[in-house]
């Protein structure tokens, strides 16, 4: 089993993915029990893919941002 990233936890929470994955859980027993089509539950699926592919974008962006910036405690000593 892959170790726990805590650092990125954070983001997760702020960017609501709990939700989001409660949300296609819910989607998924709808569809199964009628309430929703299976075309409806598949454009709701497509939708959180679009929404984890930002998520994506965003967590590469920020480590690409960590990568070059330096530590302030270092600028201060400067």
């Amino acid at each position: 089993m892959a170790e726990r990233d805590y650092v990125s936890t954070p983001v997760a929470d702020s960017l609501g993915l709990k939700g989001v994955v409660l949300g296609l859980a819910k989607d998924l027993e709808d569809m199964r029990e009628g309430k929703i089509s299976p075309t409806e539950g598949q454009a709701r699926a497509a939708v959180a893919k679009q929404i984890f592919n930002g998520v994506r974008l965003y967590i590469q962006a920020s480590k690409m941002l960590e990568k070059g910036a330096e530590n302030v405690g270092k600028l201060e000593k400067n």
